[in-house]
This record gives structure tokens, C-alpha cells and sequence, in this order.
């Protein structure tokens, strides 16, 4: 990681630039780079969360160092009139013992236009944080820590949360921790629950267990389905299966009638040569019940899949991979960020792959006889303009344009943010 200080400035900054375009190698694909991240400045560089949008089309997003104190920023890019996109930096995280450092989930919106994230550093304790950020009349935002994750006493609460949140109807937040809980060291799932007249109380809704069985060190965030049940992954754990160990799950957490929440291990995957594993990413659902993800891992080349899991009878789940990811300099590989549809395709990124090895977009598409057939709308290029290496998912625009960011390349090597136009 990049280390670097400065002083601390209170006020926010406007950073007015040019939109780079750049045709995908593999496609009549266009990229747009709307943004270049300076590695030298009080802005913030390198970013890992994918993007979020607001109802007038801004993007927010965080990147995982920078600012003053190259602990990390919160940003807002607005589209001006006539073209090019304006950064606003929102946030810029504190090395003061309080605020939180290092943000590499996702952020969400409340029905208020609140923003809510994590930070996988800092706050009270030093080993993360929830955080809410509040407008204010005059355009700036305001900071507030609704939970500062604590391992001590050991085995109480969790730490380190790597995953975005979302949120019940209710308004109670959800996420994930890679450390802590019960069993120490092997994470957690969270609630936070916003208390009648503020204030915000934490409940650990499952410690994972290294017992062989379960998974653990969840690094994604979680998703709901219409019934109230979470579904996430773990990067490792799950059960093996004749001699082959199991490296990652897909677990289901289903709340109790009368209070607690119990577990379900849906697909354990297995080191055979054949199933993916490490799954670094979330899962999302189709409108069929179906849960899609990827592996970092594993496959027929051990370069990560494209997985689709698939309910039956009895509540068992059956495993299909879509796609195995080949390095074999036509084909992306190692996908670590989370899949998003549009009528009926999926999209994702690599982290590495293509032609020019700093990654791809790569679409799924649906043919018959059950089968996908792959495609790369865009290969990235390290040519010093455009970005390197998207470890972060995809969002679609109401025009089906995808947005997603890289955390490495561009003008100024801190990372981009990018469009693609089909």
C-alpha cells in the first residue's frame, strides 16, 4: 500500500477535468475515463468500491487511501452541462483515534439522501467503523460514527469489515466482518439497529466457525431475498468432499420465530479441479431465484469462474459453472467484484487477463441448451491514460451504460472511474 501524510484541511475541493475516450480493443465499445485519481494532492486514490448513484445521476464512491492523511476519501462526481464530470470529495478520513480509515465497501443511500459505508480501520478501537454522512444546508458534509467495531473483550463483537451495507425495511443496517466473534477470529454477520430517538445498537447474527463445516472470513456484504433471509459468501471453510478440501461457501442465514438467526450452507466449493472457490465477491439473485457469483479461483484453469446456484427439492442447491476463466492472453481472469444483469445478460470485471494483462468487462450471455457464451465488451490498456486493474462491480445506467472504477492507471496512476457506452 501506498503510504503517504499531509496536513489536515477542513475544506472540501472541486476538481474540474477532461473526459478521456478511449475504443475498447475487443469491441465497437467505447470507454469513457470520467475520472483520473491523483496520487499526489489532498485528493483520494485507489479505489475498490464500485460506485452508487444518486436521483440526478451523480456517482459517489470511496477510495481506499488518499486525502491528507492517505486514509481514505468519500467523493461525488456531478456531470456538467456540456460535458465532463466535476469531483467533489466529500470525506476525507482522519488518523485521529476516532474516525474510521481505510474504506473498502460499498456505500448506500438512505430515503433521506444520507450515505452510510464502513471502514475496515480506525474508529475507537482502530479496527473499523460504520459511518453515516449527512448533508448540510451549505453543501458540505457532516460525519457521524454509528458503531467503532471492538475485539476486546475477545470473542464479543466483530472487526474489520471488508463488505458494503444495505438495509431492511425497517431501516436496521447489515454487513459483514472478516474478524472476530465467537470464535475469535473467523467473522461475523451484523446487525445494526437504529434505535427511537438515535443512537444505533449492535447484535452479532452469526459468529463463523473454522469447524470444518462452516465457512469463514466473509468479505463481501450481504443481500436480502423477499422473504427477509441474508445470503452472503466466505472466502474460506465449508465442508470437502472425497479428499478435496473446501476453500469458500455460500451461506443462507434464515431469522427465527421466536428471536436469533440459523444458518445454511448452500454450496461448499471444492478444490477439484473443476469448481471454483475463494469467492471474494457477493451473490445476486435473477428473477427466478437463482443466485449468480464468481470465484477468484479454481475452475478448469484455476483462473475463477462464473457460478450459478440453482434451489430443488428438499432445499438442496445445485452448482452450474457458467464459465471458467482462461490465461491464456485472450480471456480476463481472477474476478474478484460481484456480477450485475441487465434483461438478461451478466456483466462483471477481472483483475487481471485480456491481452494486455490489467483486466476486462467481460458479458455472459444466455444461449440455448443452457449454456452461456462469453464475450469482452472491454479490455483495459496499460498506456498511462486509461485505467488498470477494476476490482470493483458494475452498475447499469437507466440507458444500459456501465460505470465501475479501476484501482490503478489513468492520468495520474491513482485509478478512474469509467463509462462504458455499448
Amino acid at each position: 500500500m501506498r503510504v503517504k501524510k499531509a496536513s489536515v484541511v477542513a475544506r472540501a475541493i472541486l476538481v474540474m477535468f477532461a473526459v478521456t475516450l478511449f475504443v475498447c480493443s475487443a469491441s465497437a465499445a467505447t470507454e469513457r475515463v470520467l475520472h483520473s485519481f491523483n496520487t499526489t494532492g489532498t485528493g483520494g486514490e485507489v479505489p475498490f468500491s464500485s460506485l452508487i448513484f444518486d436521483t440526478a445521476g451523480n456517482l459517489y464512491g470511496t477510495t481506499q487511501i488518499g486525502g491528507e492523511n492517505n486514509e481514505g476519501t468519500v467523493f461525488e462526481l456531478m456531470p456538467r452541462t456540456g460535458g465532463g464530470w466535476t469531483e467533489k470529495v466529500l470525506h476525507r478520513f482522519l488518523s485521529n483515534g476516532q474516525d474510521g480509515q481505510v474504506p473498502y465497501g460499498n456505500l448506500i443511500f438512505d430515503s433521506a439522501g444520507d450515505l452510510y459505508g464502513t471502514t475496515t480501520a480506525g474508529g475507537a478501537y482502530g479496527y473499523g467503523t460504520v459511518y453515516e454522512l449527512l448533508p448540510t444546508a451549505g453543501g458540505t458534509w457532516t460525519e457521524k460514527i454509528l458503531h467503532s467495531f471492538n475485539p476486546v473483550p475477545a470473542g464479543k463483537d466483530g472487526y474489520t469489515p471488508y463488505g458494503g451495507l444495505i438495509f431492511d425495511a425497517a431501516g436496521n443496517l447489515y454487513g459483514t466482518t472478516i474478524s472476530g466473534g465467537a470464535n475469535f477470529h473467523d467473522g461475523t454477520v451484523f446487525e445494526l439497529i437504529h434505535i427511537a430517538g438515535g443512537g444505533w445498537a449492535e447484535k452479532i447474527l452469526h459468529s463463523f466457525n473454522e469447524n470444518g463445516t462452516d465457512g469463514f472470513v466473509p468479505f463481501a456484504g450481504l443481500i436480502f431475498d423477499t422473504n427477509g433471509n441474508l445470503y452472503g459468501t466466505t472466502v474460506q471453510g465449508g465442508s470437502g468432499s472425497g479428499g478435496d478440501a473446501a476453500i469458500g461457501t455460500v451461506f443462507e442465514l434464515k431469522p427465527n420465530a421466536g428471536g436469533g438467526w440459523t444458518e445454511k450452507i448452500l454450496h461448499s466449493f471444492i478444490v477439484n479441479g473443476t469448481d471454483g472457490y475463494t469467492p471474494d465477491a457477493g451473490v445476486i439473485f435473477d428473477t427466478h431465484g437463482n443466485l449468480y457469483g464468481t470465484t477468484f479461483s479454481g475452475g478448469s484453469d484455476n483462473n475463477g469462474t462464473v457460478f450459478e446456484l440453482t434451489p430443488g427439492a428438499g432445499g438442496v442447491w445445485t452448482e452450474t459453472v457458467l464459465h471458467n476463466f482462461q490465461n491464456n492472453g485472450t480471456d480476463g481472469w481472477a474476478p474478484y467484484a460481484s456480477l450485475v444483469f441487465d434483461a438478461g445478460n451478466l456483466y462483471g470485471t477481472t483483475t487481471h487477463g485480456s491481452a494486455n494483462g490489467v483486466g476486462a468487462v467481460f458479458e455472459l450471455t444466455p444461449v440455448a441448451g443452457g449454456t452461456w457464451t462469453e464475450s469482452l465488451p472491454c479490455i483495459f490498456s496499460s498506456n498511462g491514460t486509461e485505467g488498470e486493474g477494476p476490482w470493483a462491480s458494475l452498475i447499469l445506467d437507466t440507458a444500459g451504460n456501465l460505470y465501475s472504477t479501476t484501482e490503478d492507471g489513468g492520468a495520474y496512476g491513482g485509478g478512474t472511474v469509467f463509462e462504458l457506452k455499448p
